[in-house]
């Protein structure tokens, strides 16, 4: 055992010092453990037992709360994987140009519980349907400059997009839109999801699932989009 030699004017730095290099001290003298009181944020001072037990009944209550939130994140990332697989397999199934576009606006809407959708083509098809959340810019990117930079990257765009974004994406529900994102679909469009929540999309946020999308539209769309 180590002793703790004793000499006059022995300071409470002295102390604290001796026992943080001696953590296992208070193993060879439990009584002293017991009667050690240790100040409290609120109430009276309590044991080094009492305080311990708590201390430990606190980390236990923290761990609990961070499991509870990693199964909640499982369990949502399974429910969206499930749902672009489930869009992928309708985009194999589709018949044309305009069904996919269709199918991706529909799955969208529907299973991802967006808002606003928009679809952006570089190339204008018979097949294609008369709809709002469609945009056909045969001339692709030379028309819409205020994209070259987001197409030139071809990184998903999350947050608040500019407003002349938003304006030539969402025209007259721009001002609805509060968060926003902006997928490319390959070098044939690109893809935009718009939100009246302004903390559903944000820079921070993850993108693994929306790249999924995005290269699942993508390939769908290629087969029988293709830019001149």
């Amino acid at each position: 055992m180590t002793e703790l030699s004793v000499k006059e004017g022995l300071t409470a730095m002295e102390v604290a010092s001796y026992l943080r290099r001696h953590p296992d001290f208070l193993k060879e003298f439990p009584d002293l453990a017991l009667t050690l009181l240790l100040p409290r944020e609120q109430g009276p001072a309590a044991s080094l037992a009492s305080y311990q037990l708590e201390a430990l009944r606190d980390k236990n209550a923290e761990f609990s709360r961070r499991l509870r939130e990693l199964i909640e994140i499982a369990h949502e990332n399974e429910t969206l994987m499930v749902r672009v697989h489930t869009l992928t397999l309708a985009l194999m199934r589709a018949t044309g140009l305009g069904d996919t576009v269709s199918r991706v606006v529909a799955s969208l809407t529907e299973d991802f519980n967006t808002d606003l959708v928009r679809i952006v083509l570089f190339r204008a098809d018979p097949d294609l349907p008369a709809a709002d959340w469609l945009l056909v810019e045969p001339q692709g990117v030379a028309a819409m400059p205020a994209f070259a930079e987001f197409l030139k990257r071809g990184e998903p765009l999350c947050g608040r997009l500019q407003q002349d974004k938003l304006d030539a994406l969402f025209g007259e529900s721009a001002g609805e839109v509060r968060s926003s994102v902006l997928l490319a679909i390959g070098e044939v469009g690109m893809l935009a999801i718009g939100s009246l929540d302004a903390n559903r999309f944000h820079p921070g946020m993850g993108t693994v699932f929306l790249r999924l999308i995005a290269d699942a539209v993508s390939s769908a769309v290629a087969r029988y989009a293709r830019t001149d």
